[in-house]
């Protein structure tokens, strides 16, 4: 019996086997930037379990731009040579391999959650974080330093030159990081853009930063392989970033050569009330994909096999991405597959456990 949850997606020349995605997760476990064998067990074992994609945590384009000093980047060559026997593992399962691209922002220099997840002065490891206004994150956080129009320039250079590596490491899904407070949804929430130039303001001067560094990453990125970028959908507060502009700038995306829009939200200030629950976010995701006309992916408490596939039925999403649920279970697709009646391939190391 075909489900849609295990039917093939097909976005420019790359071909999902099914449509089960694994969201970014940070890891939090790198020394300068370079992934280690954590990563390769971490993420292989979710290619094992059958995931159509398995996506590789926020690597960020520059030093500064790590939510930690323990986070993966992609701003030299000894990162991007890490990366490869990763992806090669991935594929090697069957599974797409994609990796987000990302800067923290205001957000950056703080340490692992397991160590409180706290601001880290300089001489704890931490350095001073930049935003598009001097607006602190909350109560405790630094002052961020503002950019000049010539760092955000630059920065754009920095996602295409990340790309680059990215491409040459293996991947075939390269995925822009625009939600959760992190520096590119700085820039597009009033909230925390205060800006008078042209990038600041309006939806249009908000807009530009982030839709500069998509056209750079597309320009990058081969024709015939699909780019991703995620959004918060909404703040959850009034007066700060929401659907409606979320569906404008989806639609901006789409014009220049996005392929699918991951859609989450949240995450840009602190003490936002988000009414968490089974498929919360689905709804942006079900708009985003109607209004503007562009594939999506649902994220956000999808834990089980029925939930997923209706999302998919129902129109709602093009794929489901999972995160949690993919860490308390590696083989979720497999297992996900004999809920719902479908056969599908176990690896023959495997097989004699198969249910």
């Amino acid at each position: 019996m075909m489900r849609k949850l295990f039917s093939p997606l097909t976005l420019r020349g790359v071909t999902f086997p099914n449509r089960i995605f694994v969201s970014p997760m940070c890891q939090y476990c790198c020394t300068d930037g370079v992934p280690n064998d954590w990563h390769l067990v971490h993420l292989g074992s979710r290619a094992v379990g059958g995931a159509g994609l398995v996506m590789v945590e926020a690597t960020a384009v520059t030093p500064e731009g790590r939510i930690s000093p323990a986070d993966t980047g992609l701003w030299n060559d000894t990162q991007a040579s890490a990366f490869e026997r990763i992806s090669s593992v991935i594929t090697a399962q069957g599974s797409i391999p994609g990796i987000q691209l990302a800067h923290a922002g205001r957000k950056a220099s703080t340490a692992p959650p397991w160590k409180g997840g706290h601001p880290l002065e300089a001489g704890d490891g931490g350095w001073r974080p930049v935003a598009p206004s001097p607006i602190p994150f909350a109560p405790g956080y630094p002052t961020p330093r503002e950019l000049s129009a010539a760092e955000i320039e630059k920065l754009v250079m920095r996602f295409a030159e990340a790309a680059r590596r990215a491409l040459r490491a293996g991947f075939k899904v390269v995925e822009v990081h625009m939600a959760h407070g992190y520096l590119l949804h700085e820039f597009l929430s009033p909230l925390s853009n205060h800006r008078q130039d042209e990038f600041g303001g309006s939806l249009e001067g908000r807009v530009k930063f982030p839709l500069n560094v998509a056209v750079a990453v597309r320009a990058v990125w081969p024709d015939s392989l699909p780019v991703f970028v995620r959004i918060s959908a909404t703040d959850w507060v009034d007066n700060g970033w929401d659907l409606a502009q979320s569906i404008a700038f989806a639609r901006r995306l789409h014009a220049i050569g996005v392929d699918l829009i991951d859609c989450s939200s949240g995450g840009m200030v602190a003490d936002a009330i988000i009414p968490a629950g089974p498929g919360f976010q689905v709804p942006f995701s079900a708009a985003i994909r109607r209004d503007a006309k562009i594939a999506t992916g649902a994220v956000g408490l999808i834990t089980n096999a029925q939930q997923a596939e209706q999302t998919l039925v129902c129109g709602d999403a093009d794929a489901v991405f999972l995160a949690r649920a993919m860490l308390r279970d590696p083989y979720w697709p497999l297992h996900a597959a004999k809920d719902l009646g479908v056969d599908v391939p176990w690896p023959v190391q495997y097989e004699r456990a198969r249910p």
